[in-house]
């Protein structure tokens, strides 16, 4: 899905994957965050941030905190949630092209790896390896289900990403609705 669907999603619907009402997607959103650790991180980045749920819940776990999204609309709302944190930002970025150059401790990736044409797919993957410390977590997590939209499953996601060379799966969770995968990077 290109940047300027996903903004006439938010632009249309306000919270359109209902991440903020929907009795599953909190869950998920907790199942994340418990797979992410206590913490404390010198530095994270939140991939497809959306509204910035996750990102918020994080911030006071975490020194630096950037959240990413390609809909301006989802950016500002995350901004406004992160504003309590001053060294937590939500940046408008399209992914490959505006990953930051890390390092990171920590990577989440929520909902949005299985949107990335395959090149891009491929592109990011490759920023993970170099993007997080050694020790450092991806916590990984998309749902299973279907849509026209998607350019993989969340299961081709979360296989590519078992495959990574740097990446080692600690942990697979396999909900109703969604996989969460939580990998450390090696040396």
């Amino acid at each position: 899905m290109s940047a300027a669907a996903f903004e006439a999603r938010y632009r249309a619907q306000g919270d359109p994957w209902r991440t903020l009402s929907d009795p599953v997607e909190r869950a998920k959103a907790q199942a994340a965050l418990a797979a992410c650790g206590p913490g404390p991180f010198d530095a994270v980045c939140d991939l497809g941030a959306g509204l910035g749920v996750l990102a918020a819940a994080l911030a006071p776990r975490s020194g630096r905190l950037l959240a990413l999204d390609a809909a301006p609309s989802a950016v500002a709302a995350a901004a406004e949630r992160l504003a309590p944190w001053p060294h937590a930002e939500a940046r408008v970025a399209v992914l490959p092209d505006d990953l930051p150059a890390g390092p990171f401790e920590l990577v989440v990736a929520s909902e949005i790896l299985y949107y990335l044409p395959q090149r891009a797919l491929d592109a990011t993957l490759d920023w993970l390896d170099r993007a997080v410390v050694p020790g450092g977590r991806v916590v990984a997590v998309h749902w299973l289900g279907h849509a026209a939209d998607l350019h993989h499953s969340a299961d081709d996601v979360h296989d590519a990403l078992a495959r990574r060379p740097r990446l080692e799966p600690t942990a697979t969770t396999r909900a109703p609705t969604y996989r969460l995968d939580m990998l450390v990077a090696g040396r």
